[in-house]
């Protein structure tokens, strides 16, 4: 399971360097946060060789020498001429940017808290050095959504969803405090990942189904349509279209699939199949059951999974398990069985 976390990794943060390769395949990583650690390794090391991400800031200091702008307004009021000196503004290139601040941060992280080994602790010391003039920030404090890539900063991108991960689901655990990380990550950190995986899966090798996380319009008719802006939105998962056929994927990831009631039935969660009955009812807007929908769960070690595959008003309604466990290439062959549905 934790080599093909790497793999959902590079597939979900677009690092795949060769179809289904593993990398890793060599090593031995006994906790999620070995795993971890050695991305940052030969990641961060590739970027050292070629040049770590640099950005320019905008400064304002006291100088003896003009650079940049002058301030004319902040020279006067701090009667910087009178000492033979100016205030300006410049931009200056360097390091201290926030993808370099986020690298920083977790490989202190995982050197001084995470369950890594003597070998990967050391060699994350060996890149700090290279990270002396970034500042270290909080984890608190740090904004995703203040992340952009562009060319320069492009080769980032896995790093930052391992860090993401890291700190979005390796947090202080309430037992040990703040003495050690949690050996997993989180549900909620897992699902993002494994819903980012099948998207860019299905992009990578079959750009001909478009695939989506699209959003679907509710199929209103009839005389009645007042308060339609309460309703709330439906956004899909995975969207996958060939023809005039449509399959929407909800991907789910739960330590436990099945729900179980009071007398001990073992069924899908109901909430569940509602949700994936609303999608598809309402995409099949010639209602002539060219919309499927399919509840695709991470599979657990529970001796019941989902297992279901029927027709409900015209619609074929299943749910399935994708097991992880596996080795790439049954993993894979799942996830092609999955396009046949549109054949």
């Amino acid at each position: 399971m934790i080599r093909n976390v790497y793999v959902m990794m590079a597939y979900a943060f677009r690092d795949i360097r060769a179809k289904g390769q593993d990398r890793f395949a060599g090593e031995d990583f006994e906790t999620i946060h070995d795993l971890f650690a050695e991305i940052l390794i030969r990641g961060i090391g590739s970027q050292v060789k070629q040049g770590l991400h640099r950005d320019y800031r905008r400064r304002s200091e006291e100088l003896a020498t003009v650079r940049g702008r002058i301030d004319l307004t902040r020279t006067s009021a701090a009667l910087s001429m009178v000492r033979g000196r100016v205030v300006c503004e410049f931009d200056e290139y360097e390091l201290d940017t926030l993808h370099n601040r986020i690298l920083k941060c977790v490989m202190i992280l995982l050197i001084r808290k995470g369950s890594v080994s003597r070998k990967r602790q050391d060699a994350l010391r060996r890149l700090l050095p290279y990270f002396d003039s970034v500042e270290l920030v909080a984890t608190a404090s740090i904004r995703w959504s203040q992340l952009s890539f562009n060319r320069s900063s492009a080769t980032y991108r896995m790093l930052m969803g391992t860090c993401e991960l890291v700190i979005r689901g390796l947090l202080p655990t309430e037992d040990s405090g703040a003495n050690s990380l949690s050996t997993w990550v989180t549900d909620e950190a897992m699902s993002s990942l494994y819903e980012r995986f099948l998207r860019e899966y299905y992009r990578l090798h079959h750009p001909e189904l478009s695939p989506t996380a699209a959003k679907v319009r509710w199929n209103i008719d009839g005389e009645h349509a007042s308060g339609v802006n309460q309703l709330p939105a439906m956004f899909t998962d995975i969207t996958l279209r060939r023809g005039g056929r449509t399959v929407i994927i909800d991907a789910k990831y739960y330590s436990e699939s099945m729900q179980v009631s009071q007398y001990g039935k073992s069924s899908i969660r109901s909430a569940h199949i509602y949700q994936i009955l609303a999608y598809t009812r309402n995409a099949d807007v010639g209602q002539n059951g060219s919309v499927s929908g399919m509840l695709l769960y991470a599979k657990t070690d529970a001796e019941l999974q989902p297992d279901l595959d029927v027709t409900i008003q015209g619609n074929r309604i299943a749910a399935r398990t994708l097991d992880l466990n596996l080795p790439w290439d049954l993993l894979h062959a799942q996830l092609e069985e999955i396009a046949t549905w549109l054949d």
